[in-house]
C-alpha cells in the first residue's frame, strides 16, 4: 500500500509498505477521506508540540471496514474512529477524562496516523457511520473538538461568545455555541473566512482586527460588558495573550488552539475579573456522538466547509498550495480512490 510520511518540517514523501494485518481486538480499515487540520499544518511547519519526525500524519478520517471481528461491524461499512488512544488506568482515565490521558497516543501525532491507504485500529475506538457519507465522517473529529470546547465553556443561552479563529474548528465552535443559544462574534484576519461566517453561519458580528480596534469594537457591541466567553481556535501566541483583555468580569476563557510558547498576561487584570482559564484537549465519545447526531438531524452541515479536494498521491507536491491564504481554503479533503 501507499502511505505519506512527513519526513521533516516542510517535506512529505510518498512511500510504499505492506498492508498492516490486524491482531485480536483490532480491525483493518481502508481510508477513503482525510481531513487536513491545523495539527497537520503545524507539523509540516515544525511548530507542533508533542511531536517527533518522521511521522505519518492524519487523524480526521473516513474509512471502509475491511477485516476484523468487531461486534456490529461488517465488511464495506462506512466508519470512523476516535483517534485518541488512552491507557484506561491513569488519574484522568479513572475520572472519565480519557481525552487528556497522561500517556495518550493521538493517531497522527504521537504515533503514525491515517495518511495511508490502510490502517489498523483497536476495535474499542471504532464509530459506526450511522448513514453519514465519507465527507461527513471525515469532519466528525474536528467538530468533536469544537463540541468539547463549547461544553468545557459551559455556554448558556443569551451569552455573548467571542470565537477567535474562523478555520474549521473555529467554525464548529461558532455553530455549537449558537446551538447553545449564544450570540457569537467571529474574529479573524481572513476576510474570506469572516464572510463565510456571516453568510453561511449568521454570526452576530464578524471582526477583522486589521480593520478595527478590537477592544473598542467589542465594548461598543456589548454595551461595555465584553464577551462572557472567549474561545481561542487560532493557536497563535500573540492572539492568545491579547485576548485576556477581551473577557467580561466573571467570564471564561477556553484555549482550544495550541502553541509551543508561554502565555503571558497581567495578573491584576485577570484577577479583578475573577476570570476562569481553561484548556480544552481532544474530545470524548460523548462529543463524537453529539456531533454525529447533530449532522444526522441537520443542525450542523459540515460539507459547506469543504472548499478544496486533492488526490492522495498529489498531496506531497500540492500541500503547500493548501496553505496559501490567496487560495481561500477553509477545509481541504484528501481523497483516496
Amino acid at each position: 500500500m501507499n502511505y505519506i510520511v512527513c519526513q521533516e518540517p516542510g517535506t512529505f514523501l510518498l512511500k510504499e509498505q505492506d498492508i498492516p494485518q490486524p491482531k485480536a481486538g483490532e480491525s483493518l480499515l481502508r481510508i477513503r477521506k482525510i481531513g487536513i487540520c491545523g495539527t497537520d499544518i503545524h507539523a509540516f511547519g515544525g511548530t507542533q508540540p508533542y511531536f517527533n519526525y518522521p511521522r505519518v500524519l492524519g487523524h480526521e478520517l473516513a474509512a471502509e471496514y475491511v477485516q476484523g471481528d468487531a461486534k456490529g461491524f461488517e465488511k464495506g461499512d462506512a466508519v470512523s474512529f476516535i483517534p485518541y488512544f488512552n491507557c484506561g488506568s491513569c488519574v484522568a482515565c479513572r475520572n472519565g477524562l480519557s481525552n487528556c490521558c497522561t500517556s495518550i497516543q493521538v493517531f497522527g501525532v504521537h504515533i503514525d496516523g491515517g495518511m495511508a491507504e490502510y490502517v489498523v485500529v483497536p476495535d474499542s475506538y471504532l464509530l459506526h457511520g450511522e448513514g453519514l457519507d465519507f465527507d461527513e465522517l471525515a469532519l466528525v473529529e474536528p467538530l468533536a473538538i469544537a463540541a468539547h470546547g463549547v461544553r468545557r465553556a459551559g455556554v448558556k443561552s443569551g451569552e455573548t461568545v467571542l470565537v477567535m479563529g474562523a478555520g474549521p474548528i473555529g467554525i464548529g465552535l461558532i455553530q455549537f455555541a449558537q446551538q447553545a443559544g449564544a450570540k457569537v462574534i467571529a474574529l479573524d484576519v481572513n476576510a474570506h473566512r469572516l464572510d463565510f461566517c456571516k453568510k453561511e453561519l449568521g454570526v452576530w458580528e464578524a471582526v477583522n482586527p486589521m480593520n478595527v480596534d478590537v477592544m473598542e469594537h467589542l465594548a461598543a457591541l456589548t454595551d461595555g460588558d465584553m464577551p462572557t466567553v472567549v474561545i481561542d481556535a487560532t493557536g497563535n501566541r500573540n492572539v492568545m495573550n491579547s485576548a485576556f483583555q477581551y473577557l467580561a468580569h466573571g467570564g471564561r476563557y477556553v484555549l482550544v488552539g495550541l502553541q509551543k510558547g508561554e502565555l503571558v498576561f497581567s495578573h491584576p487584570e485577570f484577577h479583578k475579573r475573577e476570570s476562569t482559564l481553561m484548556s480544552s484537549r481532544n474530545a470524548t465519545r460523548e462529543d463524537f456522538q453529539y456531533v454525529i447526531d447533530s449532522i444526522k438531524s441537520g443542525k450542523i452541515t459540515p460539507k459547506t466547509y469543504i472548499t478544496h479536494r486533492i488526490d492522495f498521491k498529489d498531496l506531497p507536491a500540492g500541500f503547500e498550495n493548501l496553505l496559501a491564504p490567496e487560495n481561500n481554503v477553509i477545509k481541504a479533503l484528501v481523497e483516496i480512490q
